[in-house]
């Protein structure tokens, strides 16, 4: 009987056989994903790493930059810090969707690195800070979603192979 029930759990951990039309069952995909504390470590990381990417980059920086010749200010930011930052925050989420999955990622990613531009940001005089955080939670939601997806498409294409 255990020969019959190895083989039977090996066919399952491959997706051969049994309900779910060939996908991997609920316990093959567990055993990959943290649990309890390594998760827990694992967000928290994430958190982190999407603050750390606003920080890092383009928190410090409010000097803006003026054409001599014309007067015209720009900036604060140069567009090499604004490169630098979305690298950084694709980094982190491609980190997460393989460690926590694309939902968790993107909603853990977004939350962080606005409350960490929203530090920056709420000490502007205007009152218009908070329109700001609304973008930029709208723009890192967006952004990260599609990092997010294009990794899980290569994680599953991946796992296809291998399978």
């Amino acid at each position: 009987m255990a020969a019959s029930d190895d083989s039977a759990g090996a066919a399952e951990a491959r997706g051969v056989g049994g309900a779910g039309g060939g996908a991997r069952p609920p316990a093959a995909r567990a055993s990959t994903s943290p649990t309890g504390a390594a998760r827990a470590g694992h967000l928290a990381a994430l958190a982190v790493l999407g603050a750390a990417c606003w920080f890092a980059w383009l928190g410090n920086d409010t000097t803006y930059q003026v054409d001599p010749a014309t007067g015209v200010a720009s900036g604060p930011y140069e567009a090499w810090q604004v490169l630098g930052c979305v690298l950084s925050l694709a980094v982190a989420v491609v980190l997460g969707t393989v460690r926590l999955g694309g939902p968790t990622t993107v909603v853990v990613t977004t939350l962080a690195f606005t409350v960490a531009w929203s530090v920056t940001a709420s000490a502007d005089e205007s009152g218009l800070w908070l329109v700001g955080a609304l973008l930029v939670l709208v723009g890192v939601a967006v952004g990260a979603s599609g990092v997010a997806a294009v990794t899980a498409a290569v994680l599953r294409r991946r796992r296809a192979r291998v399978a």
